[in-house]
């Protein structure tokens, strides 16, 4: 009997310990829940995102890197941080460079929240990028990938190329927004009000750096 008894005491100890284990991971878990339940779901009437969320959701893939002075790497070491991303070849015709403008710019619209967010350029193909591009790229992340690859993660909207959008990847590493072709000035200032909101909405859990 009292052999019993011992293993009934460790059965329920286990069970009292893994429903502790599971409250730790609810209390850890809440505000990132919390967060995006608010962004998501609790959206105040007359309010729409001017960029179109991606559901479900996709996670950075498992896609080989190669920065510009030839370092290797995987794409998910850039987890951790929100991402906006931009896609285009290395020769970078005149909408890239619009792109990685209006990249550069949102960014800089942040102020001190600039630090939570950090420019991608994914380049596609093997070209080489122009020296005169490299100094405004001084503060983002160049990144050749596989086109294949890329593809396989990345969509544009329906009559539109790859190249056209630039992509929002939150800090867990998912890609959940998509902003809208052929960005001006009035588009850029409408994407930087999404991402003041996300930034907002993700300010208890989100930190600085990766």
């Amino acid at each position: 009997m009292p052999v019993l008894d011992q293993s009934s005491a460790r059965a329920a100890g286990s069970v009292a310990g893994r429903w502790k284990m599971l409250a730790v991971l609810l209390v850890c878990a809440a505000p990132v829940i919390a967060s995006y339940f608010t962004y998501y779901v609790v959206r105040p009437e007359g309010r729409g995102n001017f960029g179109e969320l991606i559901d479900p959701q996709r996670p950075l893939p498992a896609m080989a890197t190669q920065t510009l002075d030839g370092q290797t790497g995987d794409l998910r070491a850039l987890k951790d941080q929100w991402l906006l991303i931009s896609v285009a070849g290395g020769a970078c015709d005149a909408h890239c460079e619009q792109n990685l403008y209006f990249q550069r710019q949102l960014r800089e619209a942040l102020g001190k929240e600039k630090e939570r967010l950090d420019r991608v350029w994914l380049v596609n193909d093997e070209a080489p990028v122009r020296e005169a591009l490299r100094p405004a790229l001084a503060s983002s992340a160049v990144l050749r990938v596989a086109p294949a690859a890329l593809a396989d993660w990345l969509q544009p909207a329906a009559g539109q190329r790859l190249e056209d959008h630039l992509y929002l990847v939150d800090p867990m590493g998912n890609w959940m927004m998509r902003f809208p072709a052929h960005m001006d000035a009035a588009a850029a200032a409408k994407a930087k009000r999404d991402v003041d909101r996300l930034l907002r909405a993700s300010s208890s859990w989100d930190k600085v750096g990766r």
